[in-house]
């Protein structure tokens, strides 16, 4: 179980490091693409906003990532259950304030992951 539960914590943070590069440096392109309700006026200028909500996703993926390095266990453990515990309140926010494909998408996977740590 321990090794399922690292290679979806590193999926998680892998889906972050995705979005962080989005939102940081593809906002005009690939944000396009990923948010079409949105028009298209309005990704130039929100493209700071955009960047600073994809430093928090480089955050929650630095978070994880780091938690796979530690040593003691018990640390590892609660550092990841901590990130993606902060991955589920973002995903679940997300989907009651701009979309319900963000629970699926973002949440979901965090959800699936903490069940395995748990049960490591």
């Amino acid at each position: 179980m321990e090794i399922v539960s690292k290679i979806l914590i590193l999926l998680v943070a892998i889906e972050h490091i995705y979005i962080m590069y989005f939102e940081m440096f593809a906002w005009e392109t690939i944000g396009k693409k990923t948010f079409k309700t949105l028009p298209e006026n309005l990704f130039t200028p929100t493209k700071g906003l955009a960047a600073n909500q994809g430093l928090y996703n480089g955050f929650l993926a630095a978070g994880l990532i780091w938690s796979l390095f530690i040593g003691y266990t018990e640390w590892s453990t609660n550092i990841s259950i901590f990130f993606l515990g902060c991955v589920i309140v973002a995903g679940v926010y997300g989907a009651i304030s701009a979309s319900k494909n963000i629970f699926i998408t973002q949440a979901l996977p965090a959800i699936i992951a903490v069940i395995f740590v748990f049960l490591k």
